[in-house]
């Protein structure tokens, strides 16, 4: 089975606010380093906050993700 890289950008309440889930570990790490860069301190101070996980299935990804095929 292969690896499925997930990075979730969550708001204050914990509710998924964005997700993109591929592949390539270079490119989910490149792509969390940018979302995490990418909030302000007011945004952190207000609880955004942005995950990075591995599942080991497409339908564990959460069904509103863009999935990308590299």
């Amino acid at each position: 089975m292969a690896t499925i890289w997930v990075n979730e950008q969550l708001d204050p309440t914990g509710i998924v606010y964005a997700c993109i889930a591929c592949l390539d570990e270079t490119a989910a790490q490149d792509c969390h380093q940018s979302w995490l860069s990418n909030l302000s301190d007011e945004q952190k101070q207000q609880g955004w906050s942005a995950q990075l996980r591995t599942v080991e299935s497409w339908d564990e990804v959460p069904v509103n993700a863009l999935k990308l095929s590299f």
